[in-house]
């Protein structure tokens, strides 16, 4: 089982999910419920693959309502692969040796 909550525009959203199929270190899926999604479990599918030095992250998510708050995924999903690219392409210091 999975959950997090996002603080955005005043308020927490709770989400929910369970784990469907986690594949080391390529892929994982997990389903997805949350107020945007009415309670309905939608899928999120996460591949990751080695580009040389790089990975190339790959995301899906699909069941989301063809509404406003199903739509408002993209903006939220974008938001969070920018965040993700941005830590991961600032220096950042070793890890402390043994």
């Amino acid at each position: 089982m999975l959950y997090f909550a996002v603080k955005h525009e005043a308020r927490t959203w709770p989400h929910y999910g369970r784990f469907l199929q986690i594949d080391r270190p390529r892929r994982v899926e997990y389903t997805w419920v949350s107020e945007a999604t009415k309670g309905v479990e939608s899928i999120v599918l996460v591949t990751l693959e080695p580009r040389g030095e790089q990975t190339e992250l790959t995301l899906r998510h699909s069941g989301v309502p063809d509404d406003e708050l199903g739509r408002q995924h993209k903006d939220g999903w974008t938001w969070v692969l920018s965040f993700l690219a941005e830590y991961f392409a600032s220096p950042r210091s070793a890890p402390p040796s043994h």
